[in-house]
């Protein structure tokens, strides 16, 4: 039985990464999880002043591609090296992390439905919604603790990229979702991918 990959996607602070970490608390070594985030392009070639200002949240601004064929190595049972990016630096890592094929494979990001290939390689599509004014104030608390980043920046980056493209490529992939859960802490929606996923792996294990 091939992997499962089960896609959660939706907008910067909307819960998904809430709603992932649930899942990945609540099944621990039994699933794998990947981020769309950590294939965010390299950018050695520039200053960091000038990495600060690039739009993160255009689909270009990932490296898909590569995204694409870990998945597809994933798919056939492949492990893959993940790159790790540097959220302080706006950079990626020279590190890499080694992710094994499980049953179940999460993959969390806001477009992780927005490109036909990923879409192509997802069993179970998630969209997490949630208010514009909770997902940037969520935003704040979790750029300021999490990535040393000063409020000025970040309400300048959200009103000139992350909110027009939230509207213009992320919000749009909600007709792609087999799930749409208004919170990352919603029970009712977390309660079906719980037992969805327990059911994959029990005839894994039968």
């Amino acid at each position: 039985m091939k992997p499962i990959i089960i896609g959660i996607a939706g907008g910067t602070g909307s819960g998904k990464s809430t709603f992932t970490n649930r899942l990945k608390d609540a099944f621990g070594p039994q699933i794998a999880v990947l981020y769309h985030d950590n294939y965010y392009r390299s950018h050695d070639d520039l200053p960091f002043e000038k990495r600060k200002k690039l739009n993160y949240d255009h689909p270009d601004a990932f490296e898909t591609e590569l995204l694409v064929k870990h998945l597809a190595r994933l798919k056939e049972g492949q492990a893959v090296e993940c790159p790790v990016y540097d959220y302080t630096v706006h950079n990626r890592s020279s590190k890499t992390v080694r992710v094994e094929p499980k049953p179940v494979i999460l993959l969390e990001g806001i477009l992780v439905l927005f490109d036909e290939r990923i879409r192509d390689l997802l069993d179970i599509k998630v969209f997490v919604d949630a208010d514009a004014d909770e997902r940037i104030l969520r935003r704040i608390l979790r750029d300021t603790k999490e990535r040393g980043r000063d409020v000025e920046g970040i309400v300048t980056q959200y009103l000139t990229t992350v909110k027009p493209m939230h509207n213009l490529y992320v919000e749009p992939t909600r007709v792609f979702a087999d799930i749409i859960t208004n919170s990352g802490m919603n029970d009712v929606a977390f309660d079906l991918m719980e037992g969805k996923i327990r059911s994959i792996l029990s005839e894994v294990e039968a």
